[in-house]
């Protein structure tokens, strides 16, 4: 792996959690093979401050990268997701595993402070195979950019996915070209006024609608 892919890695622990020692072996021999390149352990018996910095109710908890995992987690888990920082694939991976899980608040967090995650995650939106829970959850997270940069970056990819065979991905792309708040989202909005399918014309017209209210033109 190359140096500037290998993540680091931060491991808070407590002297009677049963599972630290597995999970610090595990982080110390990434460190030895050279997948991880500092860890940095910290019990939180001694400095209960850092665990309610990062919000921690239980250990143990790592952090590898951007990608935070709690509780047990096996040897080959924790190398997986070293070698997944720095992959959109590992990117959508994560974010996928924690929408399922219902922390939709961790990764909103997450994307405000990798903003470029929020394009890596589109071919989740194109997948018609993404299961409803995590396209709930990219909804969610695209609404909580409504109106921001980040999300407007993102009108040339949507508008092409507002061009996708499949209605729903079209319907999708509608509602999150309404939220860029953008004029310039009208012009692939006014193309998806005659689409064949009711639904994805419907949204088109509200996006539509809100954009002009909201004063674009």
């Amino acid at each position: 792996m190359p140096a500037s892919t290998v993540p680091d890695s931060l491991l808070l622990i407590a002297p009677d959690c049963p599972h630290c020692p597995q999970v610090l072996e595990a982080l110390g021999t990434l460190i030895k093979d050279g997948r991880i390149g500092r860890l940095e352990v910290v019990n939180i018996a001694s400095h209960p401050e850092r665990a309610a910095e990062l919000g921690v109710r239980s250990v143990p908890w790592c952090r590898i990268g951007p990608f935070v995992l709690e509780g047990l987690r096996s040897a080959a888990e924790l190398a997986a997701w070293s070698a997944r920082v720095g992959s959109p694939d590992g990117v959508r991976e994560y974010v996928s595993a924690r929408l399922r899980s219902g922390a939709l608040a961790q990764v909103e967090e997450l994307v405000a402070d990798n903003p470029g995650w929020l394009e890596m995650l589109l071919p989740l939106v194109a997948d018609e195979a993404t299961e409803l829970h995590v396209r709930i959850g990219l909804s969610a997270v695209m609404e909580a950019f409504s109106g921001t940069q980040t999300l407007r970056d993102l009108l040339t990819p949507l508008a092409l996915l507002a061009a996708h065979p499949a209605p729903r991905v079209r319907s999708d792309a509608c509602h999150f070209l309404a939220l860029t708040g953008s004029p310039e989202a009208l012009g692939a909005l006014g193309g998806c006024l005659d689409d064949p399918d009711a639904q994805v014309r419907e949204i088109a017209e509200e996006g539509i609608e809100a954009l002009r209210r909201d004063g674009a033109e």
